[in-house]
């Protein structure tokens, strides 16, 4: 389970603005539940029935419980409905903006059995943040107030090693990559060897990005306020199991 966090309830969502109207156009209810009843399109595909999660602490209690059932192989594949794809065309409402990693191997919307307007994903190696990622997960927490950010690294990841194994060699990676490098180099878990130290970079990684989206004044101001929780996991490749990072 990812969540082990506070239960009082965060205040409604304030009033969407009018940049969010203009930008977002175009997309309707997802999460734990569809404010309107839309029949299944197949039986893996059910129509949900309890509330959207509203709250962080609903929100990562949502994430364990749909990561419970891809961990086990009982996905449901929800909010995939024609029912559900004609009501995006009027509005989004995500619960969660996801940052993960881009590795092909840990999509969320699959790692927590979500579908069509349940999340916000935002993906780059490594997790690795910039202008265009800090602005994407702004965009998010700011214009349609959602009230989870998860950081989402995981178990072998490759622009970690890369980092990692640059750091010990000494060498330039090509072109871009090494920009990546650059990123993820202060984090370094130098009082482990071998893939020990890949393995502690990760969480590390994770938790330093967590950290600069927290202190980000806007995203700060809305964690001050209760309408915000940033929080950092790791899934596991071996065992598909999300777990939360302190």
């Amino acid at each position: 389970m990812i969540l082990d966090v506070d239960d009082t309830p965060l205040p409604a969502p304030a009033r969407r603005s009018l940049l969010r109207g203009g930008l977002v156009g175009a997309a309707a209810l997802g999460g734990v539940a569809l404010t309107a009843t839309a029949a299944s399109a197949t039986p893996t595909a059910p129509a949900r029935t309890a509330s959207r999660p509203g709250t962080a602490t609903a929100a990562l209690r949502e994430l364990a419980a749909g990561n419970r059932r891809w961990r086990t192989f009982r996905e449901r594949h929800p909010d995939e409905t024609p029912a559900v794809r004609q009501s995006l065309t009027q509005g989004q409402h995500p619960f969660a903006v996801v940052l993960g990693c881009i590795d092909s191997r840990v999509p969320p919307e699959l790692v927590f059995d979500q579908g069509l307007g349940d999340l916000m994903t935002v993906r780059t190696a490594g997790e690795v943040l910039d202008e265009a990622v800090l602005g994407s997960v702004a965009y998010g927490v700011l214009e349609l107030d959602i009230p989870l950010v998860l950081v989402l690294g995981h178990q072998s990841c490759g622009a970690v090693r890369a980092a990692v194994e640059a750091d010990l060699s000494g060498e330039r990676l090509p072109a871009h990559i090494q920009y990546l490098a650059d990123q993820i180099r202060p984090f370094i878990d130098r009082t482990k060897e071998g893939d020990t130290r890949i393995d502690a970079t990760i969480d590390a990684n994770v938790r330093a990005v967590r950290s600069r989206l927290a202190a980000e004044p806007d995203l700060a101001a809305k964690i001050t306020s209760g309408d915000l929780v940033v929080a950092g996991a790791r899934y596991e490749l071996t065992t598909q199991t999300v777990h939360r990072l302190a």
